[in-house]
C-alpha cells in the first residue's frame, strides 16, 4: 500500500466538558461527554522513502511544524524507525472543513485520524489504544 486518501477525521460536540486537573506533562485532565456530528476534515497520505512529513497544505494560522496533524506523524514515526529500521516518510494533504478554534476538536480528530492512517500505512501494528494520541 503506498497511499490512503480521503480518510475522515471527524467534529464533535462537547455536551458536557469539566477540567479536573493538570497532568504531569502540562495536558489537562478532563471529564467529558460529546457526540460525533456531520462535518469532518479530510485526509490524504502518500508514503515517502525519504523520511520527510511534508504537509502540503497551507493552513492559515498553523505553520507546519506545529500543526498536531506533523505532530502526531513524527511520533509514530519515531515509534515505526524503531521497530522497523526503515525510514516511512509521508506526504499529506487536508482539506479542512472544520473551522478552527470553533471548539468542535478538529485539530485532536486530525492527530488521532494521522495515527491510525499512518500505522496502517507504514504497517506499525499498534493497536487502536495504542494510537490513543494523549495517553
Amino acid at each position: 500500500m503506498k497511499f490512503l486518501h480521503d480518510v475522515a477525521a471527524p467534529a464533535k460536540l462537547n455536551l458536557f466538558l469539566h477540567v479536573t486537573g493538570r497532568r504531569a506533562d502540562g495536558y489537562h485532565l478532563l471529564q467529558t461527554v460529546f457526540t460525533f456530528i456531520d462535518l469532518a476534515d479530510r485526509l490524504h497520505f502518500t508514503m515517502r522513502d525519504d523520511g520527510q512529513i511534508v504537509r502540503v497544505t497551507d493552513i492559515p494560522g498553523v505553520p507546519q511544524d506545529e500543526d498536531l496533524i506533523v505532530r502526531a506523524a513524527r511520533l509514530l514515526q519515531q515509534h515505526a524507525g524503531a521497530h522497523s529500521g526503515a525510514a516511512a516518510g509521508v506526504t499529506i494533504a487536508v482539506d479542512k472543513h472544520i473551522p478552527a478554534g470553533g471548539g468542535l476538536g478538529g485539530g485532536s480528530s486530525d492527530a488521532a485520524s494521522t495515527l491510525i492512517a499512518l500505522n496502517r500505512l507504514w504497517g506499525c501494528g499498534l493497536s487502536r489504544e495504542a494510537c490513543r494520541p494523549w495517553g
